[in-house]
């Protein structure tokens, strides 16, 4: 018996929320990654990895027995304006693994042709978005965030237009779905109630199994969205990451960071930070994230009112409820998070200005996000060694560390168990946009995967500084910095 488990629940659905797609073929598919720890937990065949059989079905080029390829459905709010069909323009998903602890994983290829939902598009992804994404998802793996993963990269041998022709390339991408808020915008945009009953049925029991033994399912999934998004985004917060395109098209309903786009980790911390070249007014910018969820939510929240009573007033009251517990649920875990980056192991309600007075204090001196926060393990017991060297307002960081400290001694805690459990919260690596730029660089213009794969192995292990990827801990030079990242679409 074959443990490799493939099913294919959305494919059975059949039209609306999905249609059979089949991958366009390349020219000439080399290896760029393969993720042996991943193929591990999905128990993929040794078949297909790194070998002659895996590349032709990572770059679409064979579709095996096991794939039924379809392109999912989707509309959604791109920069707040309402787009009522977007779907899968150059992604196909091959089928759903079920691993060993019984867990249900997409496997997608992305950039693998056109599809029913392209419009205009070519459906092919160059070289640069992908190994972007290959390292992002990753590092935000080894960091414990909720993410899709990276399975596999493999290069075209075709070139795709942009600006310029670039060399293409395909991702495997593997989530527990690719269902998105769009998902619903889109059934709901269609009137038809029956179908998003059925896709609503559909999720809850792939995703939320508890809400449907409920009194209202349908608003327990809206509570199980919402608390999933507020944690996710808190999580986002605390490591300085900016998603850089919300739309509720990238917003996934399993509560996972989806579409790496134009995403950056923070350099100097500021709350206005945006990379996204096109977000010319700050809608995505770090300190709006919380904000553009919520907004997000209430569009989810929208489309499952039919579903929610037969009574339009009374389906607004109670949607209007569980969404007013986003900015709790958000604030709280944002705070328990920022604490514990500080070395507090119990928030309270007062911790909220020491930690406030902190980001004050970085954005003042333009200190980094990542180091500010791993250098302060070496400030818990000397105010004046670790992160000090960092800020030039001296007085302002004395006058913190003081509070500080005195906050930490109240734990009643050994300072070198604080400094310990700080290093174990704060990573030394992050994808560093300069970096991951670098890699792209290199990769595109000189065929050279070194610094890539060097880089992919020092993120797997982020809080863990050797002599081989110390380089990597430190923030951009100002001649590299990166001002702003591409979609690549």
């Amino acid at each position: 018996m074959n443990s490799f488990n493939t099913q294919h629940s959305l494919a059975a659905l059949g039209a609306p929320f999905s249609l059979p797609c089949t991958p366009t073929p390349v020219s000439a598919p080399q290896w760029l990654a393969f993720n042996a720890e991943l193929a591990t937990q999905l128990r993929l065949p040794k078949q297909y990895w790194h070998s002659d059989d895996g590349l032709a079905v990572f770059s679409g080029n064979i579709v095996p027995d096991w794939a039924s390829p379809l392109a999912h459905a989707y509309a959604g709010h791109q920069f707040g304006h309402f787009v009522p069909q977007l779907g899968d323009g150059r992604a196909l998903l091959l089928a759903e693994v079920i691993n060993a602890d019984n867990q249900r994983f997409d496997i997608q290829l992305k950039g693998a042709g056109q599809t029913p939902f392209s419009r205009r598009g070519d459906g092919r992804s160059p070289l640069g978005p992908v190994l972007r994404e290959y390292l992002v998802s990753e590092a935000m793996y080894a960091l414990g965030v909720p993410t899709t993963r990276a399975l596999a990269a493999v290069l075209t041998g075709d070139f795709v237009q942009r600006e310029t022709a670039e060399p293409g390339a395909i991702l495997t991408r593997v989530a527990s779905s690719h269902i998105r808020i769009g998902s619903f915008q889109y059934l709901a945009a269609r009137g038809d109630h029956g179908q998003l009953k059925t896709f609503a049925d559909y999720v809850i029991n792939r995703h939320y199994p508890a809400c449907a033994s409920e009194a209202n399912p349908y608003l327990a999934l809206l509570a199980a969205v919402v608390a999933a998004q507020a944690k996710l985004v808190a999580r986002w917060m605390s490591l300085g990451f900016i998603h850089g395109v919300m739309n509720t098209d990238n917003m996934s309903i399993a509560g996972e960071t989806i579409d790496y786009g134009p995403c950056a980790f923070m350099d100097s911390f500021n709350p206005a930070q945006v990379y996204s070249f096109i977000d010319t007014q700050g809608r995505y910018a770090w300190g709006n994230q919380p904000r553009i969820a919520s907004w997000n939510l209430a569009r989810f929240a929208e489309t499952l009112l039919p579903l929610l009573t037969e009574q339009p007033e009374h389906a607004v009251e109670l949607a209007t409820e569980v969404l007013q517990g986003f900015n709790g649920q958000n604030e709280t875990e944002f705070l328990r998070l920022m604490a514990a980056k500080i070395g507090i192991v119990t928030a309270t309600d007062t911790d909220e200005v020491l930690i406030r007075d902190l980001l004050n204090l970085m954005s003042a001196n333009n200190a980094d996000f990542s180091q500010s926060f791993r250098l302060l393990s070496r400030s818990v017991s000397n105010a004046a060694a670790g992160a000090a060297a960092l800020f030039a307002d001296k007085q302002g960081w004395a006058d913190w560390t003081a509070k500080w400290q005195q906050r930490l001694a109240a734990q009643g805690i050994d300072p070198l168990q604080v400094s310990q459990q700080m290093d174990n919260t704060n990573p030394a690596l992050i994808a560093r946009n300069h970096l991951v730029a670098a890699a792209i660089t290199q990769a595109t213009e000189q065929a050279d995967l070194t610094l890539f794969n060097r880089l992919h192995k020092a993120l797997a292990t982020p809080y863990t500084l050797s002599d081989d990827n110390a380089d990597f801990a430190l923030p951009p030079q100002p001649q590299q910095l990166i001002k702003n990242t591409f979609c690549g679409t």
